[in-house]
């Protein structure tokens, strides 16, 4: 499998990345689509909801 490369790596959140974050995290979407949706990694959207104290929906 071919490793994703993020442009945007180590990158400051900006206002309007951490408000979609929370909007997209409140619709219940999941990791994977928010990051995608952001341009960030998955690790990096993780890392950021829990230090917002947002909870991310699991895959089903």
């Amino acid at each position: 499998m071919a490793e994703q490369r993020f442009e945007r790596h180590k990158q400051p959140w900006t206002g309007d990345e951490v408000q979609k974050l929370h909007n997209l995290a409140k619709k219940g979407m999941a990791l994977k689509a928010i990051a995608k949706a952001l341009t960030r990694s998955e690790e990096s959207v993780k890392v950021r909801a829990k230090a917002d104290g947002l909870t991310i929906a699991k895959l089903r």
